[in-house]
C-alpha cells in the first residue's frame, strides 16, 4: 500500500471498554505510523483528544470527524432518556473530546477532513431491544456544518472542512460541483422514509438552494 500509494482507513477501537476503546487504539496507530513511515493512514471518525493529539504528532496520520461528534456528547445520548436515533459506534464521548474535535475542525487542521459515517437505519432498528448503531445525518450535514462554523465565525474555513483538505490528503482532482448553502432556517423532516435522521423536527438555520 505504501509503494503504491494507497491510503489505509482505519475505524480504530479495542475490545475495551467502551469509552475507552478509541484511546487504547492510538498505540496501534502509533506503531503503524512508525512502521510503514510512507503509509498514508487515516483514522476515521475520531472522537478524542487523543486521537487529535496525534496528528501533528505523526506526519503520515490524519483523520476524519463526523457532523454528529462536533455536536453531540454523551449527555446527548444518554443522560436523560435514551436517546436511539443519537447512538452509534465510536459513541460519542465528553466535552472535553467535543471541544478538542471543533478546534481542529473549525480551524479547518490540514490534516482533517469531513467523514459523514451517515447511517440510515430504519426507524424498527433504532427503535428496539438492540439498537443499530449509527446517526442519519446525510441530509441535514452540510446546512448544520454552516450552522455550526456561522456560530463561530469560521464560515471561510467549511470549504475546507469538507472538500479542500481532503482532495489534497487524497491527492485527487474530482469533477467540479457547486453547492449553494442560504443562511435561512428550514424544518428538518420528521422522517426520510422509514428513517429518522439527526434533529428530526427541529429548526436549523441554514439551507441548500
Amino acid at each position: 500500500m505504501s509503494d503504491l500509494d494507497i491510503p489505509l482507513c482505519v475505524h480504530g477501537e479495542t475490545n475495551g471498554f467502551v469509552m475507552d476503546r478509541e484511546k487504547e487504539f492510538c498505540s496501534v496507530y502509533e506503531s503503524l505510523a512508525i512502521a510503514f513511515p510512507n503509509l498514508k493512514i487515516i483514522m476515521e471518525h475520531i472522537t478524542t483528544a487523543d486521537s487529535v493529539a496525534l496528528l501533528d504528532k505523526y506526519p503520515n496520520l490524519y483523520a476524519t470527524i463526523t457532523l454528529h461528534h462536533l455536536y453531540i456528547t454523551l449527555d446527548d445520548v444518554a443522560g436523560g432518556m435514551l436517546q436511539p436515533h443519537l447512538f452509534c459506534k465510536p459513541i460519542a464521548k465528553t466535552y472535553k473530546d467535543r471541544d478538542s474535535l471543533l478546534q481542529v475542525a473549525l480551524n479547518a487542521h490540514p490534516k482533517i477532513m469531513f467523514g459523514s459515517d451517515s447511517a440510515p437505519h430504519p426507524q424498527h432498528t433504532k427503535e428496539c431491544s438492540g439498537c443499530a448503531a449509527g446517526v442519519f445525518t446525510a441530509p441535514i450535514a452540510l446546512q448544520m456544518l454552516a450552522q455550526l462554523f456561522d456560530k463561530h465565525n469560521k464560515l471561510e474555513n467549511l470549504q475546507k472542512f469538507v472538500s479542500d483538505n481532503a482532495r489534497e490528503i487524497y491527492n485527487i482532482k474530482p469533477s467540479e460541483k457547486n453547492i449553494i448553502l442560504l443562511k435561512e432556517e428550514i424544518q428538518v423532516p420528521e422522517k426520510y422514509g422509514t428513517v429518522i435522521s439527526f434533529n428530526a423536527g427541529k429548526m436549523i438555520g441554514w439551507k441548500i438552494v
